[in-house]
């Protein structure tokens, strides 16, 4: 089987948005409603008037591909990548639990987000001062996906 075409957005932005995906993968699932939500937000942003489907049925084929982590943070070419993929991680993690008993960050997630910190290679004061960032922005009344839209449209923008 062929891999399905590249959907119209840079490599960079595919690189952060299989990150960010590669962290919600981590509890092993990705529930239905998330990439719906998720493919809303990013077709949005990087979509324009008319292509929003295409982008997002061309996202969601992407986003059923769970790569590992250390195929795409080589990718990054910036300390800026870095450390908003550690951000948009941490909040994907961060932003809910599958069930009502388990805490908001289970023993998956938080193993992928250790080896995310590790394949970043940022230094310790970076990784804190970024969770403390992401902390804030989720008990914010803005939801999960209006947060990493907001993030990377700030990005993108830079």
């Amino acid at each position: 089987m062929t891999p399905p075409p590249p959907p119209p957005i840079t490599p960079r932005q595919m690189t952060l948005l299989r990150v960010v995906t590669s962290m919600a993968w981590s509890d092993g699932e990705l529930a239905t409603e998330e990439v719906d939500l998720m493919l809303d937000r990013f077709s949005q942003l990087f979509g324009m008037g008319n292509h929003q489907e295409q982008i997002k049925q061309e996202l969601r084929d992407y986003m059923m591909q769970n790569l590992p982590l250390e195929e795409l943070i080589p990718k990054l070419e910036t300390q800026a990548e870095r450390e908003l993929v550690l951000k948009l991680g941490y909040e994907v993690i961060a932003a809910s639990a599958r069930t009502p008993d388990e805490p908001k960050i289970n023993a998956d997630e938080a193993q992928a987000y250790r080896k995310l910190t590790e394949l970043l290679n940022l230094p310790p004061d970076v990784v804190h001062r970024i969770e403390q960032e992401a902390i804030a922005d989720l008990e914010s009344s803005e939801g999960i996906i209006e947060t990493l839209t907001h993030k990377l449209e700030e990005f993108m923008n830079q």
